[in-house]
């Protein structure tokens, strides 16, 4: 059985997210902690329930989702898991940290590239992933059809969907991969989100006002 804990951490109130089971093998999701304090709460967490992490994964690299990847990289050493369409994205942390006002140092870690229809597993559990750009250029979702939830990022909030003015930011081609490969899951599916509140795709199909 899966358990997903989540963080709100940074400037942006972004949702980190471990998954783990009963094993207490684990996956650390959009590490985005950026001061001590957040980073003690992740790894008290860690620590304290005996969790080994297995792999980093990555929704999207905008800035708010990474704040905590070279220290999560450094830590577990293990591959950080993204879509290659977001490396642009990684790649521009340092000049992204400069409009916030802050310094960030640029990422060097071993990613592993990953794609639309490919699955992940832990012990056994199956992610499938999709790419679903708009907000950003690789954004992709973690789907376990088993236990019917998946991580979205900033692609599908509770009522609304990720921005879509930001670099290769694309309204119409977000609208359409959250219909076509988001909105056909089975309505019970829980949507874990990059910011607040998890959702479900039957609630988002009914009152999401971008959906009307």
């Amino acid at each position: 059985m899966l358990q997903i804990q989540g963080f709100v951490v940074n400037f942006a109130s972004e949702n980190t997210y471990i998954v783990y089971n009963e094993n207490k093998n684990a996956w650390l999701i959009d590490p985005g902690n950026m001061n001590e304090q957040e980073t003690k709460a992740i790894e008290s967490f860690i620590s304290e329930n005996g969790l080994k992490i297995e792999k980093i994964l990555l929704t999207h690299a905008h800035i708010d989702h990474v704040l905590g990847l070279q220290w999560a990289f450094d830590t577990f050493k293990v591959p950080v898991h993204m879509h290659q369409e977001d490396q642009d994205v990684l790649d521009m942390l340092q000049a992204s940290g400069m409009r916030f006002g802050f310094t960030v140092d640029p990422v060097k870690a071993d990613i592993t590239y990953i794609n639309e229809g490919d699955v992940l597993e832990l012990d056994g559990e199956q992610f499938k992933i999709y790419h679903v750009p708009g907000h950003s250029p690789g954004s992709v979702v973690y789907h376990n059809d088993n236990q019917k939830f998946m991580i979205s990022g900033d692609v599908l909030f509770e009522g609304s969907i990720g921005r879509t003015d930001l670099y290769k930011g694309n309204y119409e081609q977000l609208i359409d991969g959250i219909t076509n490969k988001l909105f056909i899951l089975d309505d019970e599916t829980q949507v874990f989100s990059g910011h607040g509140n998890p959702t479900t795709i039957g609630f988002e199909k009914q009152y999401n006002p971008f959906f009307k």
